[in-house]
């Protein structure tokens, strides 16, 4: 349908920047992460922690440099990805802090904080350099290339914890799995964006479901082996979930067919089951996520997934306080797979839907952004991006809630991990940048008025 220029705003007529909102709305998200600061020194020591100017300084220097690197180059970005990435941050680093104290010898708070800004330079490189996202699409198959390759390094490193998705060089450790997710959303979303009426329309019909030809079919499944390989090869069920879920949900956006949830729901389970009952390592996780209890029983004391109940019962519905909780009994992951523990303890339910919410929030402007766009690339690619947070946030949270089995991933920017903290700052780049062409205006709408035709494919 075309729009007439009754359907328009008026000539001249701009969407607002709102980067005086984001201004102020970064300066809240520095001043609550701050203060979270100083209730722990407060409810531990009573008293301020001596370095909390500092910390705060150097939070809001880098939300600062953040905002300016927006308000010049994206200045049409939606003003809350920002804030929101700040406040998630800071909380991060707040309660990472809260638990070094309990573990003097083993201190991640400044060493996160490193990470956070390299994190925030990328973001700025990202939103400065890229001044258009469908330059992306050119690299697609370059993309997925290099992101075999980073899932595929790791089975050649020794295990950690049971799982293959770490290396370890000179004493630094990364996750390449966690720069292969991007790496990926880039190539889904070109992919389908060239064969979406080919996974649509196309091929046999079988029932309800109409299948393509197996030309195009044939990444689908590849796509399904390598999740399940992953699984195998590395032992690590959240990594294998995420990106398969990831191409899921893609495809059903593309396409607009819910028999492909289906279908893409039968073979993770079928995975995930074959998996789960052959191979050690996982096939252990299962069996304490449906007996969380067991080790209390056999008298070895609670398990991390036990002691992490405990704490969400003890939190209640306000909280103990920051500072006051008892979370660190959870063992070495207490700062990473299960700080959410922490908050749901020290915070309560009230501030863990809080978290929950503005999780949500992020996920939801990142879907905003991807309807709003006209290209098919850029629109799954959004939506591509906001799936991986959101995915991420499903899987950590069902995990350490008892929902689902654990998976050892990290908290998107609340818990210890230098390169998930970086990914997740590059997601929030991208978006940025895919939010500022959704909102910005079109030459011939300022000019005259009038909206251009919109193709089918873009409504």
């Amino acid at each position: 349908m075309t729009a007439t220029r009754a359907d328009a705003p008026p000539p001249g007529l701009r969407n607002p920047k709102r980067r005086g909102v984001e201004l102020s709305l970064l300066v809240c998200a520095v001043l609550v992460s701050v203060l979270g600061y100083a209730e722990v020194g407060l409810a531990r020591y009573g008293a301020v922690p001596p370095d909390a100017a500092r910390y705060g300084a150097g939070l809001g220097l880098l939300a600062l440099l953040a905002h300016l690197a927006v308000r010049f180059r994206a200045p049409y970005a939606d003003p809350l990805l920002l804030p929101i990435a700040v406040l998630l941050n800071g909380l991060g680093l707040v309660l990472i802090y809260r638990l070094d104290l309990e573990t003097p010898g083993d201190t991640a708070a400044p060493t996160q904080l490193d990470w956070s800004t390299l994190g925030v330079g990328l973001f700025i490189a990202a939103v400065v350099l890229l001044r258009d996202h469908r330059v992306l699409q050119r690299y697609a198959y370059l993309s997925v290339a290099t992101a075999l390759a980073l899932m595929l390094v790791p089975i050649f490193f020794p295990a950690v914890n049971g799982a293959r998705i770490w290396i370890r060089v000179a004493g630094l450790s990364f996750q390449p799995g966690e720069f292969a997710k991007i790496l990926l959303a880039v190539f889904f979303a070109a992919y389908l964006a060239a064969n979406r009426n080919a996974l649509a329309y196309t091929g046999r019909r079988i029932w309800r479901l109409q299948l393509p030809t197996g030309r195009v079919l044939g990444p689908i499944v590849a796509i399904w082996v390598i999740s399940v390989g992953v699984l195998v090869l590395e032992r690590d069920l959240g990594t294998s979930l995420l990106f398969f879920g990831l191409f899921v949900i893609m495809l059903y956006v593309a396409t607009g067919r819910t028999g492909w949830i289906a279908v893409g729901l039968l073979l993770a389970g079928v995975g995930a089951f074959a998996v789960g009952s052959l191979e050690p390592h996982v096939h252990t996780r299962v069996e304490d996520w449906l007996h969380p209890y067991a080790s209390i029983e056999a008298g070895d004391g609670p398990s991390q997934l036990a002691q992490s109940l405990f704490s969400f019962a003890a939190g209640g519905m306000l909280g103990t306080g920051l500072g006051l909780g008892h979370s660190v009994l959870i063992g070495f992951a207490a700062k990473s797979d299960f700080i959410l523990a922490t908050a749901g303890e020290e915070l309560g339910l009230v501030g863990l839907t809080a978290l929950f919410l503005l999780y949500a929030l992020l996920v939801a402007r990142g879907f905003r952004a991807g309807l709003a766009l006209r290209d098919p690339f850029g629109r799954l690619l959004a939506i591509g991006l906001a799936s991986i947070l959101a995915l991420q946030v499903f899987v950590i949270a069902g995990g350490v809630m008892g929902l689902i089995p654990l998976t050892g991933m990290a908290m998107p920017f609340l818990a210890q991990g230098g390169s998930s903290v970086v990914t997740n700052w590059v997601i929030v780049a991208l978006l940025i940048r895919l939010s500022d062409s959704a909102r910005a205006p079109h030459p011939e709408t300022v000019e005259t008025g009038i909206v251009a035709p919109v193709a089918e494919d873009a409504r």
